[in-house]
């Protein structure tokens, strides 16, 4: 049972990547700290399960084989705690948080689609010096 689980999910892995690199000629991903993450005892057991690291793998040798561009971006930008649109930088929120209203610019952002919009942007280098811009405000 344990061996078909395995097979299923590394079937799902190379179909996902396959697909997304056939899509993209860019593939960004941000590089997380998996070790840290699995530290926690209520996150551990969904995140070993779910083969980030392969996933990579699979994305970075299949962008290699196609002649796609392959991105990863550093674990230490704050994708999660920047807003996407104007760039106000709203700080750590608790994971509980789904969704957050920018202060700046009155735009609700979920989560996860603004931390994906920022690493598409720092992936792309089309992300401004947000200190910088902000500084004249």
């Amino acid at each position: 049972m344990h061996n078909q689980i395995a097979d299923t999910r590394k079937d799902f892995l190379h179909k996902l990547s396959t697909k997304i690199v056939n899509e993209n000629q860019v593939i960004v991903l941000e590089d997380l700290n998996v070790s840290g993450m699995v530290k926690n005892r209520k996150l551990s057991r969904a995140i070993s399960r779910q083969g980030w690291r392969e996933f990579r793998t699979l994305c970075e040798r299949q962008s290699e084989k196609f002649g796609r561009e392959f991105k990863v971006i550093s674990r230490w930008e704050p994708t999660s705690q920047v807003c996407a649109d104007c760039g106000f930088k709203w700080g750590k929120i608790d994971l509980s948080i789904r969704s957050v209203l920018c202060l700046s610019c009155g735009t609700e952002q979920d989560r996860d689609e603004n931390a994906a919009k920022n690493i598409e942007q720092v992936g792309m280098g089309n992300r401004h010096d947000f200190k910088r811009t902000r500084s004249g405000l």
